[in-house]
């Protein structure tokens, strides 16, 4: 049998605890980077079913962006410096964030390349005295495939990388979410059922690791 007293303290604990949140948040930014350009990719749609659950968890108070990059040209030393426009622009967005979020699929057992690329350039020194933007940020990582592997090796191999970079990665909890077509609605769009709880939790814990 549950102690109803039992129940009434986990809410007011859980109230507590998002309104320490909301308190501590205010100003703090997360940059979501997903690994496909597709507009209607299930992963841009998992970063904006995450951004959506930052906020409520953190009252409102945190500023969630979804990185264009789109127009980010294959990296190239010959264009490097000066750097294109667009590459100045994901170099600031990723600079003024608190945290960076990706959400990459699987492409042949790897990241995309297109994701791969954009790495490539945030990498690199934004000029001879000021270092590239990755290093240090706190890093999320979450998946979504129509596969059954939930986009583990992927996102392994992404660990690799941006380990390399000297990102802060929140290796615990990450997210796999497999078999994508079994959580869609009638018009194909993502509709989060049993994996909703797993991305709650780990947008939980990753406002948690950004205050670290």
């Amino acid at each position: 049998m549950v102690d109803t007293r039992d129940l009434k303290s986990l809410g007011r604990k859980a109230r507590l605890s998002s309104s320490l949140i909301a308190g501590n948040m205010e100003g703090f930014k997360i940059i979501a980077i997903a690994g496909s350009l597709r507009q209607g990719s299930f992963n841009r749609q998992l970063a904006v079913e995450a951004g959506q659950m930052l906020k409520a968890q953190a009252g409102g108070t945190v500023e969630f962006e979804l990185l264009d990059y789109s127009d980010v040209p294959l990296f190239n030393q010959d264009i490097e410096k000066p750097a294109p426009d667009s590459v100045k622009r994901v170099r600031e967005a990723v600079k003024s964030a608190n945290g960076v979020w990706f959400f990459t699929p699987e492409y042949n057992h790897s990241i995309p390349g297109v994701l791969k690329n954009l790495i490539d350039w945030l990498s690199r020194p934004i000029s001879d005295i000021e270092p590239q933007v990755l290093s240090g940020k706190p890093a999320a990582i979450s998946g979504i495939t129509l596969g059954m592997s939930g986009t583990g090796i992927a996102q392994d191999h992404l660990v690799t990388l941006i380990s390399f970079l000297n990102m802060k990665v929140m290796n615990q909890p990450r997210l796999l979410i497999p078999n994508a077509m079994q959580q869609i609605d009638s018009n194909g769009k993502l509709a989060l059922a049993v994996s909703a709880p797993f991305l709650e939790k780990q947008a939980q814990a990753f406002l948690d690791f950004v205050k670290i």
